[in-house]
């Protein structure tokens, strides 16, 4: 049995950015990756990744931001499409106030 996606979301943003997220569940269950998911989140402008999370297999569950490659905690998929567009949001400059 193969992974099944259990997400799937693309935006292209006015700016020309894009926000593409996808999440699969493994057919067995696993201890790498936690939660039997795989994933991938990218948000990106002009075929450059500004922020990105994932978690390839030997590697484990990690976020990009920039350049800077920092382990990520998966607890939910809700939790992890909140980071990551949490930290989109912060790449794009948005304020909350």
């Amino acid at each position: 049995m193969r992974a099944q996606r259990i997400f799937y979301d693309k935006t292209a943003l006015a700016d020309g950015s894009v926000v593409e997220m996808s999440i699969w569940k493994l057919p067995l269950p696993s201890t790498e990756p936690p939660l039997g998911l795989k994933y991938r989140l990218f948000f990106g402008r002009d075929g450059k990744r500004l922020v990105g999370y994932d978690n390839e297999r030997g590697k484990g569950d990690h976020k990009h931001l920039g350049e800077v490659k920092k382990a990520y905690r998966l607890v939910s998929v809700e939790k992890l499409i909140a980071d990551f567009l949490a930290d989109v949001e912060q790449s794009r400059g948005v304020r909350h106030d």
